[in-house]
């Protein structure tokens, strides 16, 4: 493939123009309010009365948005970028302005005067818009509000993309992170078939908000080596002269599309598969670029100081004001824009058009893109149950069987991925591997399974890779899975919360279209981590979810086969939440036939009349209520055990599958009334309720209930250590006979005469203790036990 032609004096001047007036634009939005094209001597009143923003980043990133815009109107490119910097936000916000998408999204905003003086007021400012590249801002995916996962959303966007080119802009200080690191790596699963290219830009300006950042000190042959040990071919730029910069950046840009389109070209026409060193670009440009070089004396510009606002008394201090208007005087406003505000042609010259813009891209607003998914029918896959507890599966390996089937459906379409830390087979999801390998790009050996060239099963030893991976998947339109051992999906409590915030915004934003939910398979869980023991063992993600956005936020706890099922076709249909189902891959009772688990997880809690001693015509003597599959299962032994040694017992079994059905319905769309709260619970008896995870937490969503001072929660108390599955319920005091002498506890006057009940149930506990530490397994009675109600 021939070179590129070097840029003519026309062209380098037209770039240098455009990336000015970006320049100009995210000055103006930090600091003026008024007078934005300084038509008249600037004065304090037209300065914000609070200063907010960061500066050191935007030049940079103008630079980039200016030579990605090059490129994409040369090639006639589909491209999306993702900005690491996030909080470079006046950057993106200028060039969208300058490129036209941000009027066609926010018409009151027009690309003039008055439309630039809003722009201005508007940023970092109440009732305006954040200084970071947020939902509200078009174009964008990535706010990077928490640095670490620019890259991983990149690859994200790019996977069953074979069209599109992901740019991403990596900041030196984000390069730092544990999360960014690891993505590096993704080299080894995009495949140069169906997926698209990576172009990521590192963009070392030398400093973080106080220090130096550790890839800038680096000298540069120890970093091209960092690089190339990625996977990665670097391309370096430096310098501080404007021209100069502009000739070898786009030299750099035409560089590395030449190798991605060579690469794609080997692939995809010629059969190659060597896994190919993919082009980053290496951009070393001053902090605070074209900034005030010193303040009151001290550097700024190439410093730390350059990182927010480098003049920051500029409506007390006559000579922070004076230097601020020879900054933005030294754009020459009057060369890039008319007497009106609008931008002269010479710096539109290279924007793209339509769809192609960056800030109108629909890869960007992926609910655009996004269609249905071939999820089939229930039946197919529905385990038979005749009677309640007389067969036992293992829920997530049936619901592979179902996975499986929607990675056929979709296999020319390629819109739906697995991702997960290595556990795919672990959480009995294999049988998806008759549909799709594991994405694999590196050597393999004679020994590897189901590794595959082009397939979509993600698999990878870190989960943030893996969170930002589906989170670019599903941001662009496509649909997907994330399952994870329970215990550390914590690791990226961080990155989920940055998404439950962006979907929160984005329901608020009508032009932002619905996206496929994220949805977590949670498995291995808490109650058969007996054999990994205490650091296997914690099931507070619920906690963690169930903090955040009430209208975001899903947690299903389906407690067999069947209610899986039905969870699952719901959250795979679903648009803009974060559903969490906890479900385990042991074998377990099948409870429910199809029919009764849809009925059931559509009213997310309800009775289980075939279970208790309730007949119906009046208030039971005790609630037992369970959520979670070994919960349920304890319940249901326990409610056995009442049956059998206090048949006079009204006894009410209570299931809840969706957790927020506990909260009241001022609070959360799935929440109880008062009054269908206490129909179910009752509002003056005692309640059992055993619960999958830390018990705290069910007090809390019921805390303004009428009946909460008889509520008694059962749960993960923080103990547990390498023993055997019922010893983690009886040391967490879960486990059935627990539960009967809790019951006989608290129904009032029941205690004297059952103190026998109670005595036997505590006998078998002291048994069970010294059984298990004598023969390593557990009692005969409790390993055998079977429903027969």
């Amino acid at each position: 493939m021939s070179p590129a032609p070097d840029l003519t004096d026309d062209e380098l001047l037209a770039l240098d123009a455009h990336w000015r007036a970006a320049n100009y634009l995210a000055v103006g939005q930090i600091y003026l309010m008024d007078n934005p094209l300084l038509a008249e001597p600037l004065r304090p009143e037209h300065v914000k009365p609070r200063l907010l923003g960061h500066w050191g980043t935007s030049p940079g990133l103008n630079l980039v948005h200016t030579h990605l815009n090059r490129i994409i109107k040369a090639r006639n490119l589909d491209a999306l970028c993702v900005w690491g910097p996030g909080h470079g936000g006046p950057a993106v916000l200028a060039n969208s302005w300058l490129e036209g998408s941000y009027t066609d999204t926010y018409p009151d905003i027009g690309r003039d005067a008055a439309g630039m003086a809003r722009l201005f007021e508007q940023f970092s400012f109440p009732g305006g818009v954040p200084s970071h590249v947020a939902p509200e801002t078009p174009g964008s995916i990535h706010e990077g509000g928490e640095l670490g996962y620019s890259l991983a959303h990149a690859y994200g966007a790019a996977f069953d993309n074979p069209g599109l080119l992901v740019a991403c802009v990596i900041g030196d200080g984000e390069a730092e992170t544990g999360p960014l690191a690891a993505s590096w790596h993704s080299t080894k699963f995009l495949d140069p078939v169906h997926d698209g290219a990576v172009l990521p830009v590192l963009h070392l300006n030398g400093y973080k908000i106080a220090n130096p950042t550790v890839l800038s000190r680096l000298p540069e042959t120890e970093l091209a080596a960092l690089l190339r040990g990625y996977g990665h071919e670097p391309v370096f730029v430096t310098g501080h002269e404007p021209l100069p910069v502009h000739r070898a950046m786009a030299a750099a840009m035409d560089t590395a599309l030449d190798r991605i389109a060579a690469i794609q070209h080997a692939a995809r026409e010629e059969g190659v598969t060597e896994r190919a060193a993919w082009p980053v670009l290496v951009l070393r440009t001053p902090k605070g670029w074209t900034g005030p070089a010193e303040v009151d004396g001290l550097p700024v510009e190439g410093t730390w100081r350059a990182h927010q606002v480098p003049l920051a008394a500029v409506r007390d201090n006559p000579g922070h004001l004076r230097q601020l208007e020879d900054w933005l005087r030294s754009y020459r406003p009057e060369e890039l824009f008319a007497a009106d505000g609008r931008p002269r042609a010479q710096v539109l010259e290279h924007i793209p058009e339509g769809r192609r813009r960056l800030g109108a891209t629909p890869h960007a607003n992926g609910g655009l893109l996004l269609r249905s998914l071939p999820v089939p029918a229930l039946e197919r896959f529905a385990v038979p149950v005749d009677k309640p507890g007389a067969t036992l599966h293992e829920p997530t390996r049936v619901l592979g069987s179902l996975l499986r089937k929607v990675m056929a459906d979709t296999a020319g379409r390629r819109d739906f991925r697995i991702v997960g830390p290595d556990e795919t087979a672990s959480n009995r999801l294999q049988a998806v591997f008759e549909a799709s390998g594991k994405a694999w790009q590196a050597a393999t050996a004679d020994t590897d399974e189901h590794l595959d060239r082009h397939g979509r099963v993600l698999e990878i030893l870190s989960e943030h890779t893996c969170q930002g991976w589906l989170e670019g998947y599903l941001l662009t339109g496509r649909h997907g899975l994330f399952s994870c051992y329970e215990a550390f999906v914590h690791i990226v409590d961080s990155m989920v919360n940055q998404h439950i915030k962006w979907l929160r915004v984005t329901r608020r934003l009508p032009w932002r279209r619905p996206i496929a939910s994220l949805n977590y398979l949670l498995t291995s869980h808490v109650w058969r981590q007996d054999h990994n023991g205490f650091s296997h063992q914690d099931p507070g993600f619920i906690d963690h979810i169930l903090n955040k956005s009430p209208e975001v936020v899903r947690v299903y706890l389906p407690p067999d086969t069947n209610t899986l099922l039905s969870v699952a076709e719901h959250v795979l249909h679903s648009r803009d939440y974060v559903n969490v189902v906890v479900a385990g891959k042991q074998p377990c009772f099948d409870w429910l036939s199809l029919d009764a688990a849809r009925a059931h997880c559509a009213r997310g809690a309800g009775m289980w009349g075939w279970a208790g001693t309730d007949d119906g015509t009046r208030e039971p003597d005790v609630v037992l209520a369970c959520a979670g599959d070994v919960p349920t299962q304890e319940v249901l032994a326990a409610a056995r055990l009442l049956r059998q040694h206090l048949p006079e017992l009204s006894v009410r079994v209570v299931n809840v599958v969706d957790l927020a059905r506990l909260l009241p319905k001022e609070e959360h769309p799935h929440g109880m009334s008062g009054a269908e709260y206490d129909a179910l619970f009752t509002p003056g008896k005692p309640v059992i309720f055993a619960y999958h995870g830390y018990p705290w937490l069910i007090h809390r969503l019921a805390y303004r209930r009428a009946g909460h001072a008889h509520l008694h929660v059962r749960g993960y108390k923080e103990i547990g250590t390498t023993t055997t599955p019922f010893d983690m319920v009886v040391t967490n005091d879960l486990d059935r006979y627990r539960l009967v002498m809790d019951v006989i506890d608290r129904v009032p006057g029941l205690a004297p005469r059952a103190a026998a009940v109670r005595q036997e149930m505590e006998d078998v506990r002291t048994r069970h203790r010294a059984w298990i530490r004598e023969c390593g397994r557990d009692l005969p009675e409790v390993a055998d036990w079977c429903w027969d109600g």
